[in-house]
């Protein structure tokens, strides 16, 4: 059996949901205000607070920023 492909292919359905939550939670905080009751927290300033770290961080901060940026715009599904 290929348990190795069959766990990647749940791993990748898992991200993919939790990023369609995090979009969904962004458009539903700028739509409505405030926070989002599915999340419990503010999600557009936690994703400013975790960015702010990162550039905080100086030339570290800023490639871990790039890579994360590169991971989302070659994520494939």
């Amino acid at each position: 059996m290929d348990w190795l492909g069959k766990t990647g292919d749940w791993i990748k359905g898992i991200t993919q949901i939790s990023m369609l939550l995090v979009a969904l939670g962004i458009v539903w905080q700028v739509l409505f205000g405030g926070m989002v009751s599915f999340v419990g927290s503010d999600i557009i300033t936690n994703m400013m607070d975790m960015i702010s770290s990162m550039g905080d961080q100086g030339l570290v901060g800023l490639l871990a920023l790039g890579v994360v940026f590169w991971l989302f715009r070659h994520y494939k599904t």
